[in-house]
């Protein structure tokens, strides 16, 4: 009888054991919390990430496999972009399952293709190597129901100070909206510059918003003031223009 009730607990323990490696293996790193570090080998030599990108933006993109369609064409796409990206301070790598012989290859390659322009682009930004999925595990792309790399689709934009501030994830069958991941940049930027909030859809040079007055009273107070940038929709709802070029 204590030989089994002995056996059950060992059982149990290893088992909450394993899945709790399991589950740190997959922890997709949370807003706020600090991007794990990695050194790897890249098309552009050896990377100390985030160490080598002191005080910069960064957004990590990652991939399934190399030579994938969907893949290729976001990493074009984005080769048109890199900068712009450079303009706002911000790094841009690419992270893909497969060892760094078959990036190099993939890069050639793609430095041939006429997308989405009319003339091929060179690819100025790294693409990391991680054959045995170690840094997509750090972050958090190999899911429990697939248990494979088809999930290493995931975008995180991280901050100067090295933390995640945005996380996007996108199924193998749909492209990433480059310019969907340029606009949050933007916003985050603007948002930490000016300490606003950016409304739904909010674009580049539209009104943002302010944190809400903490009552109605507070709020009727800044309607005496009649500021000339400052309008809002209702005591909660505080929009203002931002100046001009100072984005």
């Amino acid at each position: 009888m204590k030989k089994g009730i002995i056996l059950s607990m060992l059982l149990i323990a290893s088992t909450s054991y394993s899945w709790s490696q399991k589950t740190d293996n997959e922890h997709i790193p949370l807003l706020g919390e600090m991007a794990p570090e990695f050194i790897a080998q890249t098309t552009t030599g050896r990377l100390n990430f985030p160490g080598d990108y002191e005080m910069k933006w960064k957004i990590l993109f990652s991939h399934p496999a190399d030579f994938t369609p969907v893949c290729s064409t976001e990493i074009l796409e984005l080769a048109t972009m890199q900068d712009e990206f450079d303009k706002m301070n911000t790094k841009i790598m690419v992270l893909s399952t497969d060892g760094l012989s078959s990036h190099m290859a993939w890069v050639e390659s793609l430095q041939k293709i006429s997308y989405p322009g009319d003339k091929p682009v060179q690819i100025k930004f790294p693409l990391i190597a991680d054959p045995d999925s170690k840094i997509s595990r750090m972050y958090g792309m190999i899911h429990s129901y697939t248990s494979n790399t088809r999930d290493v689709r995931g975008v995180f934009i991280i901050d100067p100070s090295d933390r995640i501030a945005a996380i996007f994830f996108y199924p193998m069958n749909v492209g990433r909206n480059m310019d969907e991941i340029k606009r949050t940049l933007i916003a985050l930027q603007t948002s930490e510059k000016f300490d606003i909030l950016t409304p739904a859809n909010w674009n580049p040079g539209q009104q943002v918003m302010i944190n809400s007055p903490a009552t109605q009273q507070e709020s009727e107070k800044m309607a005496q003031k009649k500021e000339k940038n400052l309008t809002s929709l209702s005591w909660y709802m505080w929009f203002k223009t931002l100046p001009q070029g100072k984005l």
